[in-house]
């Protein structure tokens, strides 16, 4: 389960910045929106607002550049680069390493796991552990070196095996190392999704169509959300080469002239039905994999091509006792407002970014929020209204555009 998630010096993030899900002291949904383990109260995911271009999307992508130099970096060979963008607007910046780092819990013991990076190598990395209370460190990597904790036994002897542009973490599991296994299954179910882009992970869905155990578990789903189709079935193809490839058919039913039933069209799922029912068709399987073996799934702009009732019955299914036994987190980005009024989300749920005037994202809670008075917001604020009048930032600033369309049309 994730604690807080940090990025810096990454895109449009300048100064390091968290993403905490640490549940707060407000009492907001706690039995339907926290998690709470021995040590520990967690939500159950964040929601992220923030006007266009403000970095919404940036804090998934650094999620998902995290996850990827986690999980491919012991197999590049020592020319590949990390593929990293630090923040540009500024000469102290353009130059330094970029940070991330992810604070977790496997097994009722936390972890503290970072690195920096930047395009060419890796210039620090640490992995902490806690038990109980106090953080111990299991070892601390630096540009001189590589320090290993005495009582970490599974890392010995493996520093002068790691290259400059890959992890030591990715090592020690390569040499299988029992708590870096568990660290890498950790990330592998942290998932990171587009909501622009997402046919990348029909596979998953399609996998999961496949087997007898969730294909029921899918079907119902479609069927609750209405999508129009009566069925669906998988076709496989085989290609030039004689790789199978997948494609995904709907059925409907098909009527006379006097309304009367007599039989079925099938249709073409990529082509012949809508934006919104082949996103929800191809993130659909991310989604109940992560529900089904408990993880993080982050999703940017996931309200894109989607209904608002569509968006919140996805979104729903992870603040529910029910339909998330064992306790996933659902990040996601969005510009629908409903989630205010009707996402039933708790206060420290709700994140907002905002740019400043250097260009440089901002990311802040609303149970972190201060009036003027520095009081916080109270629970029974119209969030929505308060939102969209500019009162948490995090809007966008839109000039009179009708002297633009005058002037146009005097011309």
């Amino acid at each position: 389960m994730l604690h807080e998630f940090s990025v810096g010096n990454y895109l449009s993030f300048r100064e390091k910045k968290t993403l905490n899900l640490v549940a707060s002291s407000i009492s907001d949904y706690k039995e339907t929106n926290t998690i709470t383990t021995e040590r520990h109260t967690l939500l159950k995911g964040a929601v992220i607002y923030g006007a266009n271009a403000s970095g919404k999307s940036n804090i998934i992508r650094a999620m998902s550049t995290m996850r990827r130099i986690v999980m491919l970096s012991f197999n590049q060979s020592s020319t590949n680069t990390l593929e990293v963008t630090p923040f540009l607007l500024n000469t102290e910046t353009e130059k330094k390493p970029s940070f991330f780092e992810v604070l977790f819990e496997i097994l009722g013991t936390r972890y503290r796991y970072g690195f920096e990076v930047t395009n060419k190598e890796v210039v620090g990395e640490w992995l902490f552990e806690s038990k109980k209370n106090a953080e111990k460190f299991l070892f601390l990597r630096e540009r001189d070196g590589i320090e290993v904790s005495p009582s970490y036994k599974e890392a010995e002897n493996l520093e002068s095996k790691t290259r400059d542009n890959a992890l030591f973490l990715s090592v020690i599991d390569q040499f299988n190392g029992v708590i870096a296994k568990r660290i890498m299954n950790w990330f592998n179910n942290f998932i990171t999704v587009s909501g622009l882009t997402h046919e990348n992970y029909e596979r998953i869905t399609f996998n999961m169509l496949e087997n007898e155990k969730t294909t029921k578990t899918l079907e119902d789903f479609y069927d609750k959300l209405d999508l129009g189709f009566d069925g669906l079935f998988l076709d496989r193809e085989k290609d030039l080469q004689g790789a199978y490839r997948f494609k995904i058919k709907t059925s409907h039913k098909k009527f006379d002239k006097n309304s009367c039933n007599i039989g079925e069209v099938e249709f073409d799922m990529r082509n012949q039905e809508s934006a919104g029912t082949n996103k929800v068709f191809n993130i659909s399987g991310p989604i109940f994999d992560v529900l089904q073996d408990g993880g993080v799934l982050a999703i940017d702009e996931l309200d894109s091509s989607l209904h608002p009732l569509m968006t919140l019955a996805i979104t729903r299914l992870f603040n529910s006792k029910n339909d998330n036994p064992n306790n996933a987190q659902l990040i996601f980005t969005t510009h629908d407002t409903n989630f205010f009024s009707y996402g039933r989300y708790r206060r420290d749920q709700i994140y907002f970014v905002e740019k400043d005037k250097y260009g440089a994202t901002d990311l802040y809670s609303l149970v972190e929020y201060r009036e003027d008075d520095g009081t916080k917001v109270r629970k029974d604020r119209s969030f929505e209204s308060d939102y969209i009048q500019g009162r948490y930032g995090a809007v966008p600033y839109i000039g009179d555009i009708s002297k633009i369309v005058a002037k146009w049309q005097e011309k």
